[in-house]
């Protein structure tokens, strides 16, 4: 099964969180539920949770059939869109989604960024090779948070796929917290803090910050709001 539940209100939710997990580049075995990747999202799944949106959240997760990307075979994108059309199928397709992936999961949530029923991206420290494709992203919300010290998917490469996607009439903000890791680890409060921020704002609980709200709006080969420092709109953290 593709979906799998983390919290399902029992009346209609205000909008659902789909949740996908990193992986890596290569690899055919099934995850365990003791994966890293799988464990690491579970305090963003809590942080969520403790928002003000509360129970009225659905969470969601991706449940990945193989560990890796797997080349042209996409294996992490191809059950995103499953599970996506699982989820749409069970809450209607007018329920507001919002897609969060980290590192192989980011990239699949780009990938199928953009499904009608999403109503934006959440994409922490991506894998964004050369040459992703990103005409799907077009009148698509995204929202890229990487570290400057990511040693494993280069912060360079996020930027260059959101300055390609802002081209194509993506709205695009990216955000960057400086001394942190691809595990987010270092500086873990901040990217749970930020991360829910963002998911409620594009579900529409509570404003963007002005910053990613102009952001936003730069179209076009403008850069401004790709770089952005969290002292600018979000508490620092530790």
């Amino acid at each position: 099964m593709s979906l799998l539940w983390r919290h399902r209100p029992a009346p209609p939710p205000a909008g659902v969180v789909l949740v996908l997990h990193g992986g890596e580049e290569h690899g055919t075995r099934p995850p365990s539920r003791l994966n890293p990747p799988l464990q690491r999202m579970r305090p963003f799944e809590r942080a969520l949770r403790r928002s003000p949106l509360g129970d009225t959240l659905g969470v969601a997760e991706v449940g990945y059939r193989c560990r890796g990307w797997n080349g042209e075979r996409a294996d992490a994108a191809v059950d995103a869109e499953d599970a996506l059309a699982e989820l749409v199928r069970e809450v209607g397709p007018g329920m507001p989604v919002v897609l969060l992936g980290h590192s192989m999961g980011g990239r699949a949530a780009l990938r199928i960024g953009g499904h009608t029923s999403v109503a934006g991206v959440v994409a922490l420290a991506p894998w964004c090779p050369n040459n992703e494709p990103v005409m799907q992203l077009a009148d698509r919300r995204v929202l890229i948070v990487h570290s400057d010290e990511d040693r494993v998917t280069p912060p360079g490469e996020s930027l260059d796929l959101a300055a390609r996607a802002r081209t194509v009439g993506a709205q695009v903000a990216r955000c960057v917290i400086s001394g942190s890791d691809h595990a987010m680890v270092r500086r873990a409060p901040t990217w749970h803090r930020l991360t829910t921020l963002l998911t409620g704002a594009l579900l529409g609980a509570w404003a963007f910050p002005e910053p990613v709200t102009k952001a936003l709006a730069r179209t076009g080969r403008e850069a401004d709001g790709l770089d952005l420092r969290l002292p600018l709109w979000a508490p620092a953290g530790r």
